[in-house]
């Protein structure tokens, strides 16, 4: 997060969106002072960019002036747009006919959640901007949502005041580029005060944009550790997917998704199931790809690659989720965040192997018992499915060989239920390796289309994906 896009500081930005009388606009700040509208005033020349700036604090003043969004929430995505909607509308109605017809409106909108001096809360925002890019446009829209982590409310204050100043300059002077309007988010603040989450480009501007590819540059930006699909394709902010909710995941490459993969998640879900308060109201399940495995293997791959895996994932009714965790415990830390309920993750034998080599937690001080006092401390397990070796024979949680120095710990974790065994429900499907699959669909029909399910083998066929030829 410290890479700086533009060689202007905050103050600088806000001088020349002062200077430039073409842009003029309104700002309104609920929940966390006036830092944006500040940042304006303090670079000074603001009468030639600011029409007003407000702050409806109370609920029923911010309730007579918005409405009463369908949630009933006031940090809220429908809040914030809201907000932005009628401001603008506004600004225009207002001034519209008295400036100059080269004048481009805007308006700026965040509600804030910050850290409360009496009690511990989530710290997070929706900051917006509505804009017209053009004389007499019609206004687009980005919104992201943000979680702050500074230990005041002042600092955090702070940093959602650069932010939002970063969020105007960058939809005037880089909307061509919607990849660069997000690495520029974080310009003038230092590592790790904030985290973008969730973006969304809207309205007829940037209606060819990709929202699912660009909430992944998020993640290649360091702007997130990890991004969420809805099983509908929709970005989703992961605190509203998961407070509060049982987490079921397998981790894979999904290159293409098979039906070993979905007897996976089937068999993990019936072990999960047993567990208590686990139901299927209050069950998130998730198929995560990891952006930076173990051997590098996803590191460089492809925003289009990685859509054709969500997209096949989608189309099965799955949320997805997208990372750059290596190790298992990390992402149980991630889930943490939102849950204390139970969270569950579906592993190979081969993950297991993995998980006992001590090599894999190479750099970390308290090496292997370090990362099992992470993984395992309350309400997680492993649930691990069977696979066929290469001599034909079924190994599972049974036949699992780790070094002698470990033979002690592998049945500390047993015996407790921290890693749990779980069958396929048909041998044959040990006869699925996806590599073997990917090389058949770059050859065209074939004995592929049976190892993957039917709607995956149609959509792959009539979309062309993963280099398929017909």
């Amino acid at each position: 997060m410290d890479k700086q896009v533009s060689s202007r500081g905050t103050k600088e930005k806000a001088l020349r969106l002062n200077l430039d009388e073409k842009k003029y606009g309104t700002i309104v700040e609920i929940g966390a002072g006036q830092e944006v509208a500040r940042n304006f005033f303090v670079a000074g020349a603001a009468a030639g960019t600011i029409a007003k700036t407000m702050s409806a604090y109370d609920m029923k003043f911010s309730d007579a002036i918005y409405g009463v969004q369908e949630d009933g929430r006031y940090v809220s995505k429908a809040r914030v747009l809201a907000m932005m909607e009628q401001e603008f509308d506004l600004v225009v109605d207002r001034v519209g006919g008295v400036r100059s017809k080269s004048s481009r409106y805007f308006s700026y909108a965040t509600t804030v959640s910050a850290k409360s001096f009496n009690r511990k809360n989530e710290c997070h925002a929706w900051c917006g901007v509505r804009i017209q890019m053009y004389p007499g446009a019609e206004p687009s829209n980005i919104i992201v949502h943000v979680r702050m982590f500074d230990d005041t409310a002042e600092a955090q204050q702070q940093a959602l005041g650069i932010l939002g100043v970063n969020l105007i300059y960058a939809s005037y002077y880089y909307f061509e580029d919607p990849k660069m309007i997000i690495d520029s988010l974080t310009d003038s603040l230092k590592a790790n005060r904030i985290e973008i989450d969730c973006i969304d480009f809207q309205g007829p501007y940037f209606e060819d944009v990709d929202n699912q590819a660009k909430n992944i540059h998020l993640i290649r930006s360091w702007k997130t550790r990890a991004i969420m699909f809805k099983a509908d394709g929709t970005v989703a902010v992961p605190a509203d997917m998961l407070y509060k909710k049982n987490v079921l995941t397998i981790r894979g490459s999904f290159k293409p998704v098979t039906n070993l993969n979905v007897d996976m998640i089937q068999q993990g879900y019936k072990a999960f199931s047993t567990l208590e308060g686990v139901t299927d109201k209050n069950t998130v399940l998730i198929a995560e790809i990891s952006l930076n495995d173990l051997h590098g293997k996803d590191a460089n791959m492809t925003e289009k690659d990685i859509m054709e895996r969500v997209k096949l994932l989608n189309l099965l009714g799955y949320n997805v989720m997208i990372s750059d965790y290596t190790r298992y415990f990390s992402l149980r830390a991630y889930f943490r965040q939102y849950t204390q309920l139970q969270i569950g993750i579906v592993v190979g034998i081969v993950n297991i192997k993995q998980i006992f080599d001590e090599e894999y937690y190479r750099g970390m001080e308290g090496g292997i018992l370090e990362a099992f006092g992470k993984l395992f401390p309350d309400n997680t397990r492993l649930f691990v499915y069977p696979e066929r070796d290469e001599k034909g024979e079924l190994n599972d949680l049974n036949t699992v060989s780790v070094p002698n120095n470990l033979r002690f710990l592998f049945r500390h974790v047993l015996d407790n239920g921290f890693i749990t065994s779980i069958e396929s429900s048909n041998l044959d499907l040990f006869n699925i390796f996806s590599r073997e699959i990917l090389q058949q669909i770059c050859r065209g029909q074939g004995e592929w289309v049976g190892a993957v399910p039917e709607a995956v083998s149609k959509a792959i066929m009539e979309q062309k994906l993963f280099g398929y030829r017909g």
